[in-house]
């Protein structure tokens, strides 16, 4: 359905386990998809995998 979203330069397609559907209709990234991914895009994720938080503009643990 999605092939190579987000700037990931991987063409591959994303698997149902990498995302979902918001009510609104908005795709959601999972956590596992963030992972496999393997950078943090800074657009203050649902899921961020790596604790950005976009309010601060900083990086909190996990």
């Amino acid at each position: 359905m999605f092939e190579g979203v987000c700037g990931t330069g991987n063409k591959s397609k994303l698997e149902p386990e990498d995302y979902y559907m918001s009510e609104d209709g908005y795709i959601v990234f999972t956590e596992k998809y963030h992972l496999k991914r393997g950078y943090c895009c800074k657009s203050g994720c649902t899921h961020c995998a790596y604790g950005y938080n976009k309010q601060t503009g900083r990086f909190d643990r996990k």
